[in-house]
Formats: C-alpha cells, structure tokens, sequence
C-alpha cells in the first residue's frame, strides 16, 4: 500500500479518544474527503447537499449595533442519516454575509499530501525504534484492517501513523467525511455566492500535530491503538450529544477526554480559541453578519471560544 494511498483514507483523531478529534480539528476531512463531490455544478440546487432535518446542534449569537456573528458547532464527519438541520440554523447561515470555517479546504487532499509529506515522514527516525514488540504487535493488527502493515509506516511519524489509522473504524462504520457539516455547509455558500474564509490554513492545522513533542506523539499513537476498536462507539455517543444540543454531553466525552493529557489539549484546543476569540472581537469591530462553524469541541468547557469571549467582555447568547 503506498503512501499516497494510506494518506487518502487518513484523517486525524486526537486526546485520548477519536471521537474528540471529530468534532476538534477540521483538518479530519482534507485526507479522507473525495474532491470528486466538488465537480458537481454548484449553482444547481440538485447539487448542494442538504441536512437531514433535526432539531438539535447549539447555536449561538453575538451582536453589536451593527454586527452579528453565529457560532455553531460542527462533527467534522457523520453518516449521511445523522439530523442535524434546523430552521434556526438556516435562517442563521442565510443572513450571513461571510461564512467562516476552521479551515477553507478541508477536503483539498491535492494541498494536504505535500504537507503530510514534509512534515510526518522521518526515515531516520523509524518508528520500530519507537515501540516496544507489544506495540508493533498492535500496530500491525491495526494497520492490517486498512491493508497496510507495522513496517509500511516504519518511516513515518507517530502522529501521522495514529491518523492513518484513526478513520478506518469509523469509515466501516458509515461515517463519510462527505457527510461532515463543513463540506455540506460549504457547499450551500458556494451555491449562494457566500464567501468562505478560515480562522486557520491547513498547513496550521497540520503543524498542531506535526509541533507535538515526539513522546506525545506517541501517547497519542499508543491511545489509538488502545481504544481502535472502540472508536465507532466512542463517535457515536459524541455525535447523540452534539445532534441533541447537549454541550454537557460534548464537553464530558469530547472535551474532558481530550484534558486528560495537557500538552495537547493546550495545543488542540486552549491556543487555538483564545486566537479564534480575538478573531472574533475583531469581526465585530466592522459591520454585517457572519456565520461560524468550527468544532464543537472548541465550544464547550472551560476554556472554550465563548468564555475566552467572555474575559473580553463580549457577550455570547445561546439561541438553539
């Protein structure tokens, strides 16, 4: 199995359980998504992809006298059954002047594979000097349910080879990264002539993982292998909890999982919304209305984008 084709049912899964990664970092769908599901004519309505209908995920606003921002949370990747439209949520993504994503390409596999490249291939380094013979022994197992083996990724990374592995599961299990909010909410920008910008790029997103310290790294490749079997269940707890708006849900199997090892909860998600607040702040400080989708993991908990928010003094207001 050669690289190019592991990476392109790759997707990245962080903290202590996949599922956190899914509703996290948008950067789960650049290797896994199908750039063929862009080709479509985007001003034909048969083309824009529409939200099985749902009464569920959070919403919340952000107003000024002449401003007003939405946040939503977003799972980076669902099955295609997964409710989760509303008309609050679409009559919040119509007003919007400016649809704002995490990363503006989480699909682009073109733009995603020379970064992987560069920055999750370390020859020198092989990962069988990495691990013990149980692990390996793991490892091998594992990467023999997507048709790969432990020695195919000796010369990667231990985060890229946790994201190689860290989709399959979930992908037997139904779930399509096609189906993810970002890609069908793109998509509905793009057939209303919405533009679309990101807090992040994907070569950003990218360096999260690839800035981790090499023994996080492996915390993170040895949790993956832990919990493979269990990550469709995982997944689909986090996604009972978005889709009915219980952030208490997220916050418990998502956010707390993820907390449970520092260094990368402080790079996945505190860094990141503390930058995305200021971000914010300053949107309001010019005028119109913008629509935000990121992760729902990064609105829910103590140190998510409102309450960053909130040490600023903008008031954050909960309207699904």
């Amino acid at each position: 199995m050669t690289l190019a084709s592991r990476l392109r049912t790759s997707a990245a899964a962080i903290g202590r359980s996949v599922a956190g990664a899914a509703l996290g970092l948008g950067l789960v769908v650049a290797l896994a998504g199908s750039p063929a599901a862009w080709a479509q004519d985007a001003a034909s309505p048969a083309a824009v992809p529409q939200a099985p209908a749902g009464s569920g995920p959070a919403l919340w606003v952000i107003k000024d006298a002449d401003s007003t921002i939405y946040l939503f949370g977003t799972v980076h990747v669902l099955r295609p059954t997964t409710a989760w439209g509303s008309p609050t949520v679409d009559a919040a993504f119509d007003s919007a002047d400016t649809i704002w994503f995490e990363i503006t390409n989480p699909d682009d596999q073109a733009a995603a594979l020379p970064l992987i490249q560069r920055y999750g291939l370390s020859p020198d380094r092989p990962l069988s000097s990495l691990l013990t013979a149980e692990e390996l022994a793991k490892l091998d197992e594992a990467a023999a349910s997507i048709g790969g083996s432990a020695a195919a990724f000796d010369p990667m990374r231990p985060w890229l080879v946790a994201l190689s592995l860290s989709i399959s599961p979930l992908l037997k299990a139904g779930y399509d990264p096609n189906s993810g909010v970002e890609l069908v909410l793109r998509a509905r920008a793009q057939a209303a002539g919405k533009p679309v910008k990101g807090l992040e790029t994907l070569e950003e997103q990218i360096g999260i993982l690839a800035g981790f310290p090499e023994e996080a790294q492996l915390t993170f490749l040895r949790q993956t292998l832990e919990s493979y079997d269990e990550a469709t269940t995982q997944l689909d707890g986090l996604v009972a909890a978005w889709a009915a708006g219980d952030v208490a849900g997220i916050e418990r199997l998502g956010v707390d999982e993820m907390a449970a090892e520092p260094v990368i909860y402080d790079a996945m998600l505190t860094r990141r919304n503390a930058n995305w607040a200021g971000q914010i702040e300053t949107m309001l400080q010019g005028s119109g209305t913008a629509f935000i989708a990121v992760g729902s993991a990064h609105l829910a908990g103590d140190d998510s984008v409102q309450v960053f928010l909130g040490r600023r003094g903008v008031t954050v207001e909960r309207v699904q």
